[in-house]
């Protein structure tokens, strides 16, 4: 049987089974467990949904320390409830109602994307844009998750077909600093949508001085906002209606460097979504109900930017 007693013998172990370090790990206990008693007032105290008095009904099985243990562990291996139940020893039902009762309490332990954005607002000056954004740049990208194919729905088949994945996918576009902190999330987008679109609707509020770099998949982004401070990459063009058939013209070979140059700065946004996908919730394909998944990238964004801060 597994257990935060147990597993915290061998850190190694620990960190591959959580994706965090013992250390990290108690670092979010504490505030879990300061936070807790006030949460589960409000939660038990809720009007009008109570079937039983409170202090009735089931108590949990396991101590908040290894329920919160459960929670990474799966999020991190991503294996089934009932081979998450048979290695922490209760039922397969205990596992999915504890996690879901605990999702909303590690998302305010954490230094969600969210919180990270109302601090950007508060800078004023060029040193404190600075501080917080290294080199004064962020990059911009999104990431794709298969999804389970619609069976029933044949507009959201259609909707969420991923042309670039050959899946049915969602979306999430990612905002970064230089250093991979994760400063801005937006929620899912159906995976039919194009990048450029979706940072039309929901290009993140950063300090005018920032600039934000792009890949290919922003071209065009000029168009929509002239007066953005931004990077993209050189792109071959054909010679339009006319000359079909006919090769484009080659990049110059300063272009070409720009192009290395860009791509080379921004691997990091690439480096922070490997980490993320290390979270097998969001490599594998989602099996659980897409209404839960953006408190689902929330916790993986958390995650990841409390190991980048503690660095």
């Amino acid at each position: 049987m597994l257990s935060y007693e147990r597993l915290s013998r061998k850190p190694k172990i620990f960190r591959s089974f959580t994706g965090l370090d013992v250390s990290e790990f108690d670092e979010v206990y504490d505030v879990l467990e300061s936070q807790y008693h006030d949460f589960e007032r409000k939660r038990l105290s809720r009007e009008g949904k109570r079937k039983n008095e409170i202090g009735g009904g089931r108590p949990f099985k396991l101590e908040l320390e290894d329920r919160l243990l459960v929670l990474l562990v799966y999020y991190r291996l991503y294996v089934t409830s009932t081979l998450a139940g048979f290695l922490f020893d209760v039922d397969h039902s205990t596992v999915l109602r504890d996690t879901h009762m605990l999702e909303p309490l590690v998302r305010d332990c954490l230094p969600l994307p969210k919180k990270i954005q109302r601090l950007t607002r508060r800078l004023r000056t060029i040193e404190e844009v600075e501080e917080f954004f290294p080199g004064v740049k962020a990059f911009i990208d999104s990431t794709e998750q298969e999804i389970p194919r619609p069976k029933k729905d044949a507009k959201k088949r259609k909707t969420h077909y991923s042309g670039k994945k050959r899946r049915h996918t969602v979306k999430t576009q990612l905002t970064v600093n230089s250093n991979g902190l994760i400063v801005h999330k937006t929620n899912h987008a159906r995976g039919r949508r194009h990048d450029l679109d979706l940072y039309r609707e929901h290009h993140p509020p950063l300090p005018k001085e920032v600039e934000q770099d792009f890949d290919r998949g922003y071209d065009g982004v000029r168009k929509y906002f002239p007066d953005l401070k931004c990077a993209i990459p050189f792109k071959r063009r054909g010679r339009g209606r006319g000359h079909r058939g006919e090769k484009a013209e080659d990049l110059t070979p300063e272009q070409k460097e720009f192009n290395r140059q860009l791509s080379s700065e921004r691997v990091v946004v690439e480096h922070t979504i490997s980490r993320m996908k290390k979270f097998r919730i969001m490599a594998d394909e989602f099996r659980n109900r897409l209404k839960g998944y953006d408190a689902m990238t929330d916790i993986v964004s958390g995650l990841v930017n409390l190991r980048i801060l503690g660095k």
